[in-house]
């Protein structure tokens, strides 16, 4: 059908039903309760807890610093800014050939949802944790900083408080990869992906950065510990990133794809 003629129909219909009063469908409790509506209504739920929770979460942190002379809000967005712009680079450059993973907890999330082997998710373990070594090694050359900063819960937040925050940020993270990368029905999403990986990020910074750090990353924050030495709070930096990235394999993988056979790695990222 030609697009004048569809036009055309559209036209007519809409004249049709506007002599009519609008009448809503009601529904049926089938059609409610069906597989497809109930992934549908958790896939809401979940979303809209991800950006709530970034969105008054920043508000939350702004408020933090604006009453706290140690920390710069300003800074704060540098960070986030800068971490949104270099993952979703470093993703893109990677993903052709290994994925772009660039992160323990995703590889984690991935396996969980059969995207990639244990064993060859150890081994992008060890890739990931030695390139965060010697990055830091490389800045406290360049910059002869006297201590490489470490991630750290902040004054008055729990060790408790930070692992669950870290679950929270890395659940969402890793939802995000897999919603926008790892899904086999996204379609053709190209450059997509690593942006919204690294916006991803960048918001989860900015809520989470005055409490827990933001990290999001155990490879992230165990490069930083080696090289300054102290390993002091970093297991809260593996638990809660790894717990949160599985939970994300776990409910994307098994309830909204449901496939857990295992595909090439380079197949995680358009």
């Amino acid at each position: 059908m030609h697009i004048t003629q569809q036009l055309s129909t559209t036209l007519n219909s809409q004249c049709c039903s506007s002599s009519k009063m609008v009448k809503l469908a009601l529904g049926s409790f089938g059609d409610s309760f069906s597989i497809g509506s109930l992934k549908s209504y958790l896939s809401e739920f979940i979303a809209t807890l991800l950006f709530v929770f970034a969105g008054v979460g920043s508000a939350i942190a702004y408020g933090k610093l604006t009453s706290d002379a140690d920390l710069d809000p300003a800074g704060l967005v540098a960070i986030a800014i800068a971490h949104a712009f270099a993952l979703f680079v470093g993703v893109s450059i990677a993903a052709n050939i290994s994925g772009g993973h660039l992160n323990p907890a995703v590889t984690f999330g991935l396996a969980v949802g059969g995207h990639i082997t244990i064993l060859t998710g150890l081994f992008y373990w060890v890739a990931q944790c030695l390139g965060s070594i010697v990055a830091c090694l490389l800045l406290e050359f360049v910059t002869s900083v006297t201590s490489v900063p470490t991630h750290g819960v902040a004054s008055g937040v729990s060790a408790l408080g930070g692992v669950v925050m870290e679950i929270i940020i890395t659940f969402a993270l890793v939802y995000t990869v897999y919603a926008t990368a790892a899904d086999p029905k996204k379609g053709s999403i190209g450059i997509v992906a690593p942006i919204a990986i690294g916006f991803i990020v960048g918001a989860n910074i900015l809520a989470a950065g005055p409490f827990s750090g933001g990290s999001m990353n155990p490879a992230r924050s165990f490069g930083p510990a080696v090289v300054s030495g102290d390993f002091s709070q970093i297991w809260i930096y593996w638990v809660g990133p790894l717990v949160g990235g599985g939970l994300a394999g776990l409910i994307y993988g098994d309830i909204f794809i449901g496939c857990h056979s295992h595909v090439p790695v380079s197949n995680d990222y358009p």
